[in-house]
């Protein structure tokens, strides 16, 4: 499938996404150093990690070029996530503005 935000032109913020991955067994520090493997980055980078331990989820916003190169990085680190959504609208104030 291919998606519309392949590739942007440089100077324009990379585009954002919300993924979800359930943390089966990590401990507290686990998850802290998957986190941090998500932080470092490559193709995606990880600018908020935020997790429920009790529940064993992890949400995480990336930054990547496209889904394609997010799904790439993802499979290439071995990171299975339960759902992968491109963020594209946000509410700034009191108005719903185009996210970037």
């Amino acid at each position: 499938m291919e998606y519309l935000d392949s590739k942007l032109p440089s100077g324009v913020p990379m585009p954002r996404y919300l993924t979800q991955h359930t943390l089966a067994c990590l401990t507290r520090q686990g998850a802290e150093a998957l986190a941090q493997r998500m932080q470092a980055g490559g193709l995606a980078h990880a600018e908020r990690v935020l997790v429920n331990m009790l529940e064993g989820k992890m949400f995480v916003e990336f930054r990547a070029d496209s889904r394609e190169d997010l799904e790439a990085w993802l499979a290439t680190e071995g990171m299975h996530f339960d759902f992968l959504v491109r963020i594209e609208w946000e509410m700034q104030g009191d108005k719903l503005q185009p996210a970037c």
